[in-house]
């Protein structure tokens, strides 16, 4: 995997996506000979993170944020954006080339993108940045290593790389500690606001490679039509006591008849963290014992609960079929109005235009959408989405290496600032327009030149806000004052196993969503559920438990000795 927790937000919705990038990657990995790092299970050094600061620019919030992790949030954008970078921080340096994925429609070539070259003029040099639509990113992805043409900086593909991550990182990438490990950091003070959650998940083969690409900690439990829910007398989430509770609720929003259905998708994670289920892996640090969320009894009842469900009638037909490559068929389902809630992550929810809350809006300004938390007394929340991936630097001089660095600290500028501004709205007067309120307001042109994915070079400190929704910002915000205390331990980011990180979301993955699949779907009865276990732990799960255990075993006998 990259450098997430297991269940990332496209994980979760496009499953079993790039496997086999291994076997494709392999000859680059062979002529590394002896040369390369194996691979091995171990824990990953707390001495290698970056020490994390509170970046302070001068933008105060209007509901600050909490050192537990809660985000800032912006009811208003700010009147008078502040430099984050001082003066040209790549003045004098040669042309960067850079490849990551996007969401975004591709942009519009230099010559005819204002805000592309504002930003390189800022910057002081040329970047070719190369944007290949998520979908097509992994294949990209293997070509480019197997014909040894990586650029200077890559993103690593959210759905897993080559087999020997450790051994592909030492022979092809920058160490990073040496320019950002403890107080190194400083001198990149953008990269230096990044969560140290996300930093954990940047290292590999005991020395840190990656650039996180850093989210808010968890995905959160998808989302709710507050409409709806207030139709059956359900005002609060509060409300919802039990999952007991939640099956009622499910089977009253349900009449097929108008073809209004409770689940778009997501039925599982929602019903598994309000059981108390675990995200991936537990590690129990007094027995040195590690389970799989498969193998957890409340996970499993769950399922049994979501299968009900579905037999209940309550999921919008034919979705729980559907693959993550088939997101936007329900997704736009249930912003049609044909669900009472859907699983995505919450990134997803304010985005401009094409986010829940705006393209909601625009169909029916009655629908009111909101983010759904986990319910009832044993609630949990899921650390599951501390990064999207990592960047990774091409191996490079030292002064190549720090120009790079210092194009990332760049874009990692936080919210409100002079950088943050060009990059998500570009060049005022041509990319965008302030209205009334003072708010950034893209122009068509805009549409298309902002649509470079800068924000995956590096990340800026997360924080919340919505152009055309003050309401939906404080209910974002909201949630996660209720996800973050609910937060469990993920050991996966503490500690590495080389066949989770090259099977755990790809073939492993896949065996575990479709055997849910075809439970949930009563294509299996419940009682298949052991054999689907043992399936997914002969295919390399009990390989994966005994890495893991050999890492926090050596770990527990080095504390020993002191």
């Amino acid at each position: 995997m990259s450098g997430t927790t297991y269940i990332n937000r496209r994980t979760l919705l496009r499953r079993g996506a790039g496997v086999g990038l291994g076997v494709i990657a392999a000859p680059l990995l062979a002529s590394c000979g002896d040369g390369g790092t194996a691979a091995k299970a171990e824990a990953k050094s707390a001495k290698l993170l970056p020490t994390t600061t509170v970046r302070n620019i001068g933008i105060k919030a209007d509901l600050p944020g909490t050192a537990a992790g809660v985000p800032s949030a912006f009811l208003k954008y700010p009147a008078n954006p502040v430099r984050a970078t001082k003066g040209t921080p790549l003045k004098g340096a040669e042309k960067i080339t850079a490849v990551t994925e996007t969401f975004a429609p591709l942009p519009p070539e230099r010559g005819k993108n204002a805000a592309l070259r504002e930003i390189e003029k800022l910057l002081g040099t040329q970047v070719d940045f190369t944007a290949v639509p998520a979908d097509d990113y992994p294949a990209k992805f293997s070509t480019m290593v197997a014909g040894d043409q990586l650029p200077d900086v890559f993103m690593y593909p959210e759905t897993g790389g080559v087999d020997n991550k450790a051994g592909f990182l030492q022979a092809t990438c920058v160490d990073l500690g040496p320019y950002l490990s403890g107080g190194k950091v400083k001198d990149y003070p953008n990269l230096a606001a990044i969560p140290q959650y996300a930093w954990q998940g940047a290292i590999f083969g005991g020395k840190l490679y990656g650039i996180p690409l850093a989210r808010n900690g968890s995905a959160g439990a998808g989302f709710y039509r507050a409409d709806l829910f207030e139709q059956a007398g359900v005002s609060s989430l509060d409300q919802i006591d039990s999952t007991d509770r939640l099956v009622e609720l499910a089977k009253e929003l349900t009449n097929p008849k108008k073809k209004q259905y409770f689940f778009i998708s997501g039925a599982t994670t929602l019903l598994a963290q309000s059981t108390g289920a675990q995200s991936s892996w537990k590690h129990d640090a007094r027995t040195g014992k590690w389970t799989y969320q498969l193998e957890d009894d409340k996970y499993r009842h769950a399922v049994e609960i979501a299968a009900k469900l579905y037999k209940a009638g309550c999921y919008y037909p034919g979705t729980v079929q559907m693959s993550g490559a088939q997101k936007a068929q329900y997704t736009d389902l249930f912003k049609n109005g044909k669900g009472a809630y859907v699983y995505d992550g919450m990134p997803a929810y304010l985005a401009p235009a094409t986010g829940y809350v705006d393209a909601m809006a625009a169909i029916d300004k009655s629908f009111d959408v909101r983010p759904m938390v986990p319910v009832g007394k044993d609630a949990v929340a899921w650390t599951n989405n501390t990064a999207l991936s990592n960047c990774f630097v091409k191996k490079a001089s030292d002064d190549r290496v720090k120009e790079i660095l210092r194009l990332a600290d760049f874009a990692a500028s936080p919210f409100g600032s002079v950088e943050y501004t060009l990059i998500k709205y570009g060049v005022e007067g041509v990319d965008h327009e302030r209205d009334k309120d003072g708010t950034p307001v893209l122009t068509k042109q805009g549409t298309q030149d902002t649509t470079v994915p800068w924000s995956f070079l590096g990340s800026a400190t997360p924080a919340f806000f919505s152009a055309t929704s003050a309401d939906a910002t404080r209910y974002v915000h909201e949630a996660y004052t209720t996800l973050i205390p609910l937060l469990i331990d993920e050991p996966t980011l503490t500690f590495s196993s080389p066949t989770w990180d090259s099977k755990g979301a790809g073939s492993l993955n896949t065996i575990h969503s479709d055997g849910i699949k075809d439970i949930v779907t009563g294509r299996k009865p419940m009682s298949s559920y052991d054999a689907l276990v043992k399936k997914w732990r002969n295919a390399g799960g009990d390989k994966c438990r005994s890495e893991f255990e050999q890492a926090s075993q050596q770990q527990a006998a080095e504390k020993g000795k002191k």
